[in-house]
């Protein structure tokens, strides 16, 4: 496995420790030289890249590549790496036997709480989750014209160790907004690691939600992390009178419950199925004890 990760992020470093056994090499991508070091401390060959144009050691990089993981948010323009290659994907990657695209659970929309699974016909709401539905459909197209297996990870609110809901109620920044009826689903950064493995392993195809078993409404998981740490739970703050960035109040907007069926039915095992199993582990391991 000669693994190239396009926007080695929080969740791109991860699956480099995850796949660092199996990969003979890990190319990751940075904007910055800045966090070059703490690539490298994972593993990672680190690359410049910005998303447009790709220097002479990132186009060799991915001529090497078998392995390809994509990371970067689309934009207006659409997907970066889809906007360079094009449909010449053998031309710049002629060893490539897998792709896995890092996509959202916020392309399905509003729901109502309502469940959905990969079946469910999506209806983005804002304009990032509109690139990503857009990027999703560009990247299905590659596949279904080169036959090229490439697996769309849906992925839900993200977090694990440095972000999480322990670390907010340590330094004073939790809330606890109540919205009635509102539901997320999370999935624990070390679980898009492995769901990432396992899906290459299998060279997967397809539509694959990875998120946890059980969505919960926020507030639920800001008294939990509470109760672990031994703490006053912040105040509850009414929804509709909290002072939110339009940002933060559009992701209230959408209310759903994700199903992983799927990939639990393929044989992969959440290492946390959920928020109290993902949390506890992070507080017994000095997560907001500090």
């Amino acid at each position: 496995m000669r693994l190239f990760i396009s926007g080695a992020g929080y969740s791109g470093r991860t699956i480099a420790r995850e796949l660092g056994g199996q990969a003979s090499t890990i190319i990751g991508t940075t904007r910055t030289t800045e966090r070059f070091s703490a690539l490298t401390s994972d593993g990672i060959q680190p690359l410049l890249f910005d998303g447009i144009e790709p220097t002479h050691a990132v186009r060799q990089a991915l001529r090497e590549t078998t392995h390809l993981l994509q990371s970067i948010a689309p934009g207006e323009a659409g997907d970066p790496l889809l906007r360079l290659i094009g449909e010449a994907v053998s031309d710049w990657m002629p060893h490539l036997q897998w792709v896995g695209y890092l996509s959202t659970v916020g392309v399905y929309g509003d729901h109502q709480g309502n469940w959905v699974d990969e079946e469910t016909v999506c209806r983005p709401v804002s304009k990032r989750s509109r690139w990503r539905d857009a990027a999703e459909r560009s990247w299905i197209t590659l596949a279904e014209q080169t036959g090229l297996p490439i697996a769309l990870l849906r992925l839900s609110g993200i977090y694990g160790p440095g972000r999480n809901a322990l670390i907010r109620l340590q330094s004073g920044t939790a809330r606890r907004l109540i919205k009635p009826g509102q539901v997320f689903n999370r999935i624990h950064v070390d679980d898009i690691a492995g769901a990432t493995a396992h899906l290459a392993a299998k060279q997967a195809n397809g539509i694959w939600n990875v998120t946890d078993n059980e969505p919960a409404p926020p507030q639920d998981v800001i008294a939990f992390g509470s109760q672990l740490m031994g703490v006053t739970p912040p105040p509850e703050i009414d929804f509709e009178t909290a002072d939110l960035t339009p940002m933060a109040r559009s992701f209230y907007g959408e209310n759903k419950r994700v199903s992983n069926a799927k990939l639990r039915a393929s044989g992969y095992d959440l290492r946390y199925p959920d928020y109290r199993a993902a949390l506890t582990a992070l507080w017994e391991s000095g997560e907001g004890a500090g």
